[in-house]
Parts: structure tokens; C-alpha cells; sequence
């Protein structure tokens, strides 16, 4: 087991930002456009939607959390410590790792850039095993729990697809993973027809994707973090083709676990409303000790 949780909340939020007829309050529509997806006020107390992601952190087992937050991410040290290391929420030891953006560019330079910056930040995670995921979907304590303890060195989520509750046209867009009959990633299929779908159905005939949620090996992954290439297509490091380098080079070096749930996420202004119904249903009595 582990206890290192990364959390990727350094992305410039650009589809947060885009105009939407969603009758959002003014107080929320300017907080979705100016603040980091993960810190938009979720609920009746006005906490932010990590404040959910690290409960079901800490009820899976994590202690020390890493936030990779952006330039100007001061915000979240109001909400979770003004410190650079070791603060104290809730039971948690969060500690922040700035993701800097390159001179010649405006935006952040993507999810494996994010991981890599704060591993140079925090030494110790080179050779530790971590878990990584986005800061803007909130995921079970189930989820989280099974790649703390598994005991294989890299794994991820494999989310069947029929189980998740968005819109069939966003769904659609959804890329596909790819495993092999022991449950070990082979490759990442991006927007398949829906005839070559069927193509990549897993022994138990399902459709699986990741939504973005891993484990790592840091001493093994840390070569394909470093040399990342840069996608032609979004202009940035991806963490999904870092991992793809290594199971290119190391067969069955990443396993897949099964899961049949939905992941609730913050990708619009129209996931707000969607999100507040789910935290009023699902987190009635938090107990935090």
C-alpha cells in the first residue's frame, strides 16, 4: 500500500469558461470563470468540490496529498494552508506543487508537464508509488481505495462505460482502453465508430475507458514522465501518452481493475447543477474522523 495522492488542479479550466444559458447564479458563474474547476462552491456551505474528493481520500486510506496547483493557485492555500508543506486539513498533510508555465506559452503544458514539475518539487515521489488524478472528478472511495492497495506496481481504473451517467453524445466522445485477456492495458483507442467499438469489448463484454485515475510505480514511470513527447494535436504533455510509451516497452506493465460506477465531474458550467444535486444526495452525514 501507499499514501500518496496527487492531484492535478493546475489546468486552465477552458471549457468552465466558455458562455452557457445555464441559470447559474452571478456569485457561481464568476467563480466559474475565474477560479480552478475544483474550487467552484459545490454545496449549501459553499465548500468546493475537492473538499469531497479529499474526504473520499482520506476514508480510502491517503495521508499525504499533493495539489499541483498553477502560478496564481492561492486560492486553494485558503482553503486548505497557507504552508508550502504540511498542513493539517482534516487529518490530511497537504502540500502544493506549482505547476510554472514555459516562457513561450500561455497555458499550462498538460497533465504529464503537471506530474513531472511536482515530482522535481517532491524528490521522494521518484521512488515511491503514488496515485494521480484530476482535481474535477470526484471519485469513490472505492475507486481510490482499490489502486492504494493493489499490490501490482501500475494499474488504473477501468470504468465500464455503460455505467456512466452523462449524455450518450458526450460519452461517445470518450476514448476506449484496450486490454488483454489477463486485464492489462495493451492501447487507448481515441473516439472509435461505433462498429470498431465492439472491436475493443473486455472479457466481460463491457466497453471500458479510464477516466483519468492511476497508479504509478515513480521509479519505474519516471523515465516516460521525463521524456514525454508533445501531442501534435492539443499542444501539450499528456499523461496518457507517457503511459503508453511504457506499456509500448514493458508488456502488461499496467493492469486494469474493473469498475461499474459513475464519476461524477466538473467539466461545464452545466455539470454545477448536476454536481450540487449529487453531494446533496450522496454525502448527507460526512464524518470526517
Amino acid at each position: 500500500m501507499h499514501e500518496n495522492l496527487i492531484i492535478l488542479a493546475g489546468g486552465a479550466s477552458s471549457r468552465m469558461k466558455k458562455e452557457t444559458t445555464t441559470g447559474l447564479s452571478s456569485e457561481l458563474t464568476v467563480q466559474a470563470n475565474t477560479r480552478t474547476k475544483s474550487l467552484i462552491s459545490i454545496d449549501a456551505a459553499g465548500r468546493p468540490v475537492m473538499d469531497y474528493l479529499l474526504y473520499n481520500a482520506k476514508k480510502s486510506g491517503y495521508t499525504k496529498i499533493f495539489i499541483v496547483i498553477g502560478e496564481n493557485g492561492g486560492l486553494m492555500k485558503e482553503f486548505y494552508g497557507a504552508e508550502d508543506k504540511g498542513n493539517d486539513f482534516h487529518g490530511l498533510r497537504i502540500n502544493y506543487a506549482v505547476q510554472y508555465i514555459p516562457k513561450n506559452r500561455v497555458k499550462p503544458f498538460g497533465t504529464a508537464d503537471a506530474l513531472c514539475q511536482a515530482i522535481i518539487q517532491y524528490p521522494q515521489l521518484r521512488n515511491d508509488s503514488y496515485t494521480v488524478c484530476n482535481s474535477d472528478n470526484l471519485y469513490s472511495i472505492e475507486a481510490l481505495q482499490a489502486l492504494r492497495e493493489i499490490n501490482h506496481p501500475n494499474a488504473f481504473m477501468s470504468y465500464d462505460r455503460d455505467a456512466l451517467q452523462f449524455p450518450i453524445e458526450r460519452i461517445a466522445q470518450f476514448a476506449l482502453v484496450s486490454l488483454d485477456n489477463e486485464g492489462f492495458l495493451e492501447k487507448i483507442i481515441e473516439k472509435p465508430s461505433v462498429i470498431d467499438s465492439q472491436r475493443y469489448k473486455d472479457k466481460e463484454d463491457k466497453l471500458r475507458v479510464s477516466m483519468n485515475v492511476f497508479k504509478f510505480n515513480g521509479a519505474m514511470f519516471q523515465d516516460y514522465i521525463d521524456n514525454c513527447p508533445v501531442s501534435a494535436k492539443r499542444n501539450e504533455k499528456e499523461l496518457p501518452t507517457a503511459l503508453l510509451n511504457m506499456v509500448k516497452e514493458n508488456k502488461q506493465s499496467v493492469i486494469g481493475i474493473p469498475i461499474s460506477e459513475h464519476v461524477p465531474d466538473l467539466t461545464s458550467k452545466e455539470d454545477i447543477a448536476i454536481l450540487k444535486k449529487y453531494i446533496e444526495k450522496e454525502y448527507v452525514d460526512m464524518n470526517w474522523d
